[in-house]
């Protein structure tokens, strides 16, 4: 069984020959730091190619990938040529949506959002980054194709699809969610602009490779460690019809399952979820409040396809190769049965990840994954 067809029979809740293993992507990739000292573990000789500045993640070198025997792979969306992102001393950077950035550690924080003072009105004199700018695209269909047609690995566009999250982006965190409750109107405003830019960007992007692709992203961090960040009855008044919205266009545009990242303890928001459409969450943080895998599975799992789920903040960095097997088999046992798991970490691979625990995560999973 190839990965492609090892992916689609899990994502479809049957068992495959193993359980699939995904590295890669915005939200299930690997930092800089991180990589360059697995492949100097590996003797995997090369450089570091960023493809998210925020967060410095990479791409795998492809001697990784097929050493760890990942079954993704992930296609990355340009920038738009008719913006480059504006430098300021002290390592500061603004990008085209007015965000500025500044490098602090191993990573870049906001430290300007554009829009914390603006006024409704405001929002309808800005310019907003044009979804329809064909540099964004240029060469995406090309490279989708090839990895259909040429390879055996299941492929996936690297856009994750955002209106909660890139709205407070704008609007920095602590105003967005006063604005939720006693300026509802604004922050209505706001969702619902960033709804037309993603609709737009979808449609350019699956209008070009919709066919070709197996999974589409997804994503808002609704919850935090201890529970969820915003009220449920407050999501499904404000968020939960404009992400349907949003949803229902892509499934408009392709037969891929739809992947949803959110952060933290989202086990209350999964049934509406579910409702609007979504086929797989991730990152499944396990050392998140009510996010135990084997209830997960118990209660959502006829539906639900899980990703993710190894430990990062505990048995990643700390853990010895051991604890970090063992973490792989419970979650396999909890997860795998009847297909409708994925494995990878929860969320990114970090800088303080021994590369020893990498190889001992994705060699338990090839080993102890089987299905019998």
């Amino acid at each position: 069984m190839n990965s492609r067809e090892r992916l689609l029979k899990t994502l479809n809740h049957e068992e495959p020959d193993r359980v699939p293993v995904d590295l890669g992507g915005i939200v299930t990739g690997i930092t800089k730091v991180a990589h360059r000292r697995l492949r100097e573990h590996l003797g995997v000789e090369g450089r570091e190619q960023i493809i998210d500045r925020i967060q410095q993640l990479v791409k795998p070198d492809e001697k990784i990938l097929e050493r760890l025997e990942v079954d993704t792979r992930y296609v990355y969306l340009r920038a738009s040529r008719d913006f480059q992102d504006k430098e300021f001393p002290g390592d500061v950077y603004e990008d085209e949506w007015g965000v500025r950035r500044k490098r602090v550690s191993f990573y870049y924080d906001i430290v300007h959002h554009p829009l914390k003072d603006a006024t409704i009105q405001d929002l309808e004199r800005m310019r907003w980054p044009d979804p329809h700018a064909v540099s964004r695209y240029e060469g995406i269909a090309e490279e989708v194709r090839y990895l259909h047609k040429n390879t055996d690995y299941a492929v996936i566009l690297n856009a994750i699809g955002s209106i909660f999250e890139f709205s407070w982006y704008l609007r920095g965190y602590e105003q967005f969610m006063m604005n939720l409750l006693i300026n509802r109107g604004f922050a209505v405003a706001l969702m619902e602009k960033m709804l037309q830019f993603q609709i737009g960007m979808f449609e350019e992007i699956l209008d070009r490779v919709g066919d070709y692709v197996q999974v589409v992203l997804c994503g808002d961090d609704l919850a935090i460690q201890t529970g969820p960040a915003i009220s449920l009855n407050l999501y499904r008044k404000l968020v939960k019809p404009l992400q349907r919205q949003l949803f229902e266009s892509i499934k408009k545009r392709t037969r891929a399952k739809l992947f949803y990242h959110s952060c933290g303890s989202v086990y209350q928001f999964i049934g509406d979820l579910l409702e609007i459409g979504i086929d797989i969450l991730n990152p499944i943080q396990v050392s998140a409040q009510d996010m135990d895998t084997k209830r997960l599975k118990k209660e959502f799992g006829e539906e639900l396809t899980f990703w993710g789920g190894c430990d990062t903040q505990r048995v990643l960095p700390f853990g010895t190769p051991d604890e970090v097997k063992d973490e792989v088999k419970k979650r396999i046992d909890d997860l795998a049965e009847e297909g409708g798991f994925v494995l990878n970490s929860v969320h990114n691979i970090q800088a303080d990840v021994p590369p020893e625990n990498i190889v001992a995560m994705f060699d338990m999973a090839r080993d102890y994954g089987k299905y019998s």
